[in-house]
């Protein structure tokens, strides 16, 4: 079956809808397992304008997957190898597109940056997403300014 969407380099422009794409998915499927803290922590990280001006500069990636221009997915990467966030629109999970964006970011990688390897520090609702892509477990399970993770790295 044909994909449905595109998935590519984001414009300048998509920042702010790339940003409310994550923070709406962040409430509707992840903020229960954070508690005030957390979710506090995850609002100001995705209204930090300093990560915005990252992105500008070119040392903070943004992948977004489009269909019919309407942004349903994006993911982004800090140091080069590290995924920073990952969010599906809520009509558009369980179809692939998390799926298409971890692979358009493993070519982007693996051709344009040159490493091996990847990481994430994966929230308990993406756990089970990311080892059915073949992530494996760094350790346990950690909370930091109340964000639940667990470190995990990819093998391009």
């Amino acid at each position: 079956m044909k994909q449905r969407w595109q998935v590519r380099e984001a414009y300048r422009e998509e920042w702010q809808e790339a940003m409310a794409l994550a923070w709406r998915t962040f409430l509707k499927f992840e903020a229960q397992d954070y508690g005030e803290e957390g979710t506090q922590s995850f609002r100001e990280f995705v209204t930090d304008s300093s990560l915005y001006r990252m992105f500008v500069a070119g040392s903070y990636e943004l992948i977004v997957a489009v269909e019919d221009d309407h942004m349903i997915g994006m993911i982004t990467v800090r140091n080069e190898s590290h995924i920073s966030l990952l969010f599906v629109d809520e009509k558009h999970q369980m179809q692939g597109v998390g799926r298409s964006l971890v692979e358009y970011l493993r070519n982007y990688l693996l051709s344009e940056v040159g490493v091996s390897r990847v990481t994430v520090n994966a929230s308990p609702y993406g756990l089970g997403f990311y080892h059915r892509l073949g992530f494996r477990d760094l350790g346990s399970e950690q909370i930091d300014d109340g964000i639940r993770y667990t470190p995990m790295e990819f093998v391009l």
